[in-house]
């Protein structure tokens, strides 16, 4: 582990007091010990924070560790809190460790009677979903954790996807995190979306997207087949003379827009599929239409 100050609490060299301060407060709840009971690595990086935001905290304190390198005076055991290195109570009129573990956890020095009311910490978590799922929406019941006081509760919970989610999608559940400490109000819950791939459908923005094979004879003379869509069986006209890899729309059956936006399109790409011939009257066929309609497709390429 670094002895660099700044490498410890994931800050600038010339971040503010408020900056230092919090991303101390977020690196001391990640490593708190009562978050990670039994990890010696845990307990060892929570310690160094301490003493990191110890000295960077107290402007004295930096300005002597930002000149010098190093800082040793007053690192002092503290009697009875089971960590070592690092003093609990206040330093030169500055906020006491024991005042921001109020804030993290609700608890603090002894006596503290002075704590405010804070928020609960947000919490994320991760969904899968299907294709279709995430094009129609959905209503899924997950089982979060979350700390209540000084407990970790599990709660099982219905949560909406609304239609048109992507892969990434955020979507807010609100006081579902973590309870709040001293009257405040709870934290939210944050879904992260991932999206699972579809054997034959894929998403360009709204646009979904799709291949299907057709005849030659479709192809050539044109037809109406059935496509898939999203949402069930659709009828789509192949025009005569349509070439493989042509897309062709059919309008309002994408994915709609989870912010209110226009629904997408979806578009069926035409996959040409030839037959395969081994019959000689089939091959005598095609060569009589080959000689009733000529062509030279490389003329393009000068050949």
């Amino acid at each position: 582990m670094t002895n660099n100050y700044y490498e410890i609490l994931s800050a600038r060299r010339n971040a503010s007091q408020s900056e230092i301060k919090k991303s101390y407060r977020r690196l001391a709840r990640k490593y708190h010990p009562d978050v990670n009971p039994g990890d010696p690595s845990a307990e060892e990086r929570f310690k160094q924070i301490q003493e990191a935001y110890k000295v960077l905290s107290d402007p004295e304190k930096r300005q002597f560790y930002d000149r010098q390198g190093y800082y040793r005076d007053g690192q002092q055991a503290a009697a009875g809190n089971g960590f070592h290195g690092v003093r609990f109570d206040g330093f030169d009129g500055h906020n006491t460790f024991g005042d921001i573990f109020s804030d993290l956890f609700g608890r603090g020095n002894a006596g503290a009677s002075s704590a405010r009311p804070t928020q609960g910490q947000d919490l994320e978590y991760r969904i899968e979903i299907s294709f279709l799922d995430a094009i129609r929406g959905t209503q899924p019941r997950i089982r979060t954790s979350r700390r209540d006081g000084g407990t970790q509760k599990v709660e099982s919970l219905r949560v909406k996807i609304p239609a048109g989610v992507k892969t990434g999608s955020r979507i807010r559940v609100p006081g579902k995190g973590d309870a709040a400490v001293f009257g405040g109000s709870p934290g939210d819950l944050f879904l992260l979306v991932h999206v699972q791939p579809h054997p034959f459908f894929s998403r360009q923005g709204n646009d979904v997207l799709c291949s299907v094979p057709v005849t030659v004879e479709e192809a050539v003379l044109g037809a109406q087949i059935e496509v898939p869509t999203v949402e069930g069986k659709a009828r789509l006209k192949i025009p005569s003379g349509t070439q493989s890899g042509q897309k062709l729309r059919l309008r309002g059956r994408g994915a709609p827009s989870p912010n209110g936006g226009d629904r997408g399109d979806q578009l069926v790409e035409v996959q040409v599929v030839l037959p395969t011939v081994e019959d000689e009257r089939s091959k005598e066929i095609i060569r009589e239409f080959s000689r009733l309609n000529p062509q030279n497709l490389r003329e393009k390429i000068g050949l």
